[in-house]
């Protein structure tokens, strides 16, 4: 694997347990093992990859890959969607805000983030 093409089509199946032909043209990425569930119980699909760092569900052409928590895995997961270079992508989870006028239920685009 000298390319980065072979390596993220070696790493995504084997981080989600996913064959790269499985996936859905669109996906959802979260950081909740949940939202996973949910998808899968809503469309009566499995969810695999439950003994790997990643857990997917897949109905048509929506898929929703649990990433797990922290940057670094975001990152890597954002890498690894090159294998099938998806139309959309979207991530489904929760965002702060330090403006006093945002509230529960707004859009919010993040553009930078605060630790500590």
């Amino acid at each position: 694997m000298k390319t980065k093409d072979a390596i993220v089509e070696n790493w995504l199946p084997r981080y989600t347990d996913t064959p790269l032909a499985e996936f859905g043209e669109y996906i959802l990425l979260t950081n909740f093992g949940n939202y996973v569930e949910k998808f899968a119980g809503r469309f009566d699909v499995p969810v695999r990859g439950l003994d790997r760092p990643m857990q997917t569900a897949t109905e048509n052409e929506l898929s929703i890959i649990n990433f797990g928590i922290g940057s670094a895995s975001a990152a890597t997961v954002m890498d690894l969607l090159l294998a099938i270079k998806p139309k959309g992508v979207l991530f489904l989870g929760k965002c702060g805000g330090v403006k006093r006028s945002t509230e529960i239920g707004h859009f919010i685009l993040p553009i930078a983030a605060i630790r500590g």
